[in-house]
């Protein structure tokens, strides 16, 4: 509901060539992470529709428990 997601591209990760959408808050517009759109090599499918978040764009403001 709160996470937007941006258009996908073709990036060279460690794990082989996958395309790729940055995913970010809705409110503030801070790039959170990626969600994996496409893998083209087929030990990687497993990756596609899941969504890498990276813990230091993280911040956590007072009201989270």
């Amino acid at each position: 509901v709160n996470v937007g997601c941006g258009r996908a591209e073709q990036r060279l990760l460690l794990t082989g060539l996958h395309s790729v959408s940055d995913i970010f808050c809705q409110g503030c517009k801070t790039t959170l992470g990626w969600k994996y759109e496409q893998a083209f090599e087929s030990s990687q499918k497993y990756k596609e529709g899941k969504f890498i978040i990276e813990v230091s764009h993280m911040v956590k403001e007072n009201g989270w428990d």
